[in-house]
């Protein structure tokens, strides 16, 4: 490894590995340390290390890649609210609003900490939890959707604010939980930077702050000698977008343009924000732009903002991935999932052995809310239940699992029973879900709820009801999503109804896209819908692009 201003390269390895191990160990603390199911069982959380003008430095490898949009707009949020002279040893910030804080939806909780080494800010700590408690909330815009908070002292030089505090849990459905988890994300902040101290006092603060640097500098040159190996060209892909909140399909799209090491990906063409939770903010496309490209041109490159410099994002202010407020935006991961479908549609031409055919292409979010007469306390049950994983150029694609954007764990049912008053009747693969080919498609998931209590409030949000996970080169479509009720006669209006004691629910999630031609082709299941993408088997010839100029920095938000 060659670097920088006379940088021991060995130096900057082992600085790399010590951030990386920090920010794994601060995630392991949250989760360990937390009260809510959707924390410590399905670790809906993430830590990530900001140098001092809020690039990032290391994330942790096990948290949802989509989580880094509630991360990396924050210190940037907190430094344009704060001046420097008003933040002291001991203080943290609490945020979480898409539009003033930095963040990408309201559940996630954003505590961000400043590290001073000899008398001066040289990192930042910061960690995320999806606090799982607005559950019976509209999505018409952001006011519906739960308390927004802009970059706030939550503790100003090792005090608690009580009253800042006291306010977040007076608007919170299920404020015990609450509480015990921003004390948990609380305690992971602090670790981070009593091991940040640890290594500064090792190597030095000069020293520290130029290693990071030059780590920054080596991803770069990594990330784009990477995507020199993709051939110089333009590749275009659209997809049909569907949603419980939407009464039409929408459609999306991408042109992607690779010159040299840098790489375009332009997202103008795109329909305007809707009426509805599924509009992205900046901080959202750029957390699943820079996922996708690092996944094809290279898994094992570190996570920090060196990634982020040869690749340039253009979305026009005002759609649906790059909305304005006062936009809604909780459900923002379902259109998430499906840009990294277009990116891999896009550049199957370019790099056909890396792409994966579609998965089954959401973030199927269950919410189930109501009274719990055992406790005489509210209840919210969130999970985001996983779908077939697309084919790929030398294996089957995986069954029932998350993918992309999302990775987090599922409920296991023992938890789910114990805490909540539910019933899990089925959890299983649906059969012939996966797309046929020369490599099969992943199969997706049938997860079936019974309720125990009055008036339970269930929400879905999901996609692919409508279309079906394409598959790449001859290979087959997957199976749609869908849900069903026990009663068979009563839809789910948008994606909302309120169930009453024995009736059930089943989600049934999309399978994903088959790889290559089958050697025979099977009937399709019934509830396979022919795709609807614009197919990536056919692609069109690439075309010379031009050079692009480096991604902008956290501040500076999206080209329009």
């Amino acid at each position: 490894m060659s670097t920088e201003n006379g940088v021991d390269p060995i130096l900057v390895e082992v600085t790399g590995a010590a951030l990386a191990s920090i920010v794994e160990e601060m995630g392991e603390t949250l989760v360990r340390a937390a009260f809510s199911s959707n924390i410590k069982e399905r670790r809906d959380c993430t830590a990530g290390l900001f140098d001092a003008a809020g690039h990032m430095t290391a994330q942790a490898e096990q948290a949802s890649p989509v989580h880094l949009g509630s991360l990396i707009g924050v210190v940037s949020a907190v430094l344009e609210r704060y001046p420097l002279e008003a933040i002291a040893e001991g203080d943290t910030f609490l945020s979480n609003d898409p539009y003033s804080g930095g963040g990408s939806h309201l559940p996630d909780m954003v505590l961000v900490t400043p590290i001073f080494v000899d008398g001066e800010i040289t990192a930042w700590a910061a960690n995320l939890a999806h606090h799982a408690d607005f559950g019976d909330r509209g999505h018409a815009h952001i006011f519906q959707e739960g308390l927004r908070i802009p970059p706030v002292k939550l503790i100003s030089r090792g005090e608690m604010s009580e009253a800042i505090f006291q306010l977040v849990l007076t608007n919170c459905q299920v404020p015990h939980e609450r509480q015990a988890d921003f004390r948990a994300q609380l305690a992971a902040n602090r670790l981070a930077v009593a091991r940040y101290l640890e290594l500064a006092g090792r190597y030095g603060r000069d020293r520290l702050v130029r290693t990071t640097a030059a780590l920054l500098d080596y991803t770069e040159r990594r990330t784009r000698a990477a995507i020199e190996s993709i051939p110089d060209g333009e590749y275009t892909f659209s997809d049909r977008f569907d949603c419980p909140e939407l009464d039409d399909e929408l459609e999306l799209s991408v042109r992607i343009t690779v010159a040299g090491s840098d790489i375009t990906l332009d997202l103008r063409d795109n329909p305007k924000q809707v009426r509805a939770s599924v509009n992205m903010v900046w901080t959202a496309l750029y957390a699943t732009v820079y996922y996708a490209i690092k996944t094809l041109v290279d898994p094992d490159v570190p996570s920090n903002a060196g990634l982020h410099r040869p690749i340039r994002i253009r979305a026009t202010e005002g759609t649906i991935v790059n909305c304005v407020a006062p936009a809604a935006v909780n459900g923002r991961t379902e259109t998430c999932q499906r840009v990294v479908d277009l990116i891999h549609g896009a550049l199957a031409p370019a790099i056909p052995d890396r792409v994966t055919a579609a998965s089954n292409g959401a973030n199927t979010g269950v919410h189930f809310s109501g009274l719990d007469s055992r406790t005489g306390r509210y209840f919210v049950y969130l999970e985001t239940i996983g779908g077939g994983s697309g084919a790929r150029a030398t294996k089957d694609g995986l069954d029932g699992v998350q993918v992309h954007v999302t990775n987090t764990s599922n409920l296991p049912v023992e938890s789910l029973e114990t805490e909540y008053p539910l019933v899990i009747e089925a959890y299983e693969l649906v059969q012939d879900s996966g797309g046929s080919g020369e490599h099969r498609g992943g199969m997706g998931i049938r997860r079936t709820v019974r309720v125990e209590e009055r008036d339970v409030q269930f929400w879905l949000d999901t996609s692919r009801q409508k279309s079906a996970p394409w598959g790449l080169f001859g290979g087959e479509p997957g199976a749609s999503a869908r849900v069903e009720l026990s009663d068979g006669a009563r839809p789910v209006e948008h994606g909302h109804t309120i169930l009453q004691p024995g009736d059930r629910a089943s989600i049934i999630t999309a399978g994903a896209g088959g790889y290559g031609p089958p050697a025979r082709r099977p009937a399709r299941p019934s509830d396979a819908t022919s795709p609807r993408a614009s197919s990536p088997n056919r692609p069109p010839g690439p075309a010379t692009g031009s050079t692009s100029d480096p991604s902008p920095t956290p501040s500076q938000g999206v080209d329009t």
